[in-house]
């Protein structure tokens, strides 16, 4: 083992540290918004790798009031969630005019749904089935400020 100087090792420590906080700063913020526990440790692992989930909440109250006071760049909302859904969660972020991108994580293969999500603002429609492979997906594809919509299961042709 190399005996380093003192002096030697406060700059290596120094620009690591600046370089992982470049790497965090340039990251997108997400919050997620799902009521049932093992969903949305499914969703944070599976967005951990390329963003920064700044938070994940039980609630569609929590999800407004976390995503007014974080400020994130998208929100992952399930729509069906305990005091407000996430469709209802998006109206009031679009009234007081939050800029964060909206994609919905659900289990409704539903056309009228998803019409009424994209009319309260969200970019992204995710069939919680897909979610492995429309996930991320939605999510660049919201960031891009472009529409994502998983196909529906149920509709798909069975071979």
């Amino acid at each position: 083992m190399t005996k380093r100087r003192q002096g030697e090792i406060i700059p290596q420590i120094q620009r690591a540290s600046r370089a992982r906080l470049q790497t965090f700063m340039t990251r997108t913020r997400v919050v997620v918004a799902e009521d049932l526990l093992p969903v949305l440790t499914t969703v944070v692992a599976l967005l951990c790798e390329s963003f920064d989930v700044v938070d994940a909440v039980f609630d569609g109250q929590a999800a407004l009031e976390t995503t007014l006071k974080l400020e994130p760049d998208l929100i992952v909302l399930d729509i069906s969630m305990p005091l407000m859904s996430g469709i209802e969660v998006a109206q009031e972020l679009k009234k007081l005019g939050n800029r964060a991108k909206i994609v919905f994580l659900t289990v409704h293969e539903d056309t009228d749904i998803l019409r009424t999500c994209q009319a309260a603002g969200g970019l992204g429609y995710v069939v919680k089935l897909l979610m492995d492979t429309d996930l991320i997906p939605a999510i660049n594809e919201a960031l891009a400020g472009n529409i994502f919509t998983s196909k529906f299961p149920s509709q798909q042709d069975v071979v």
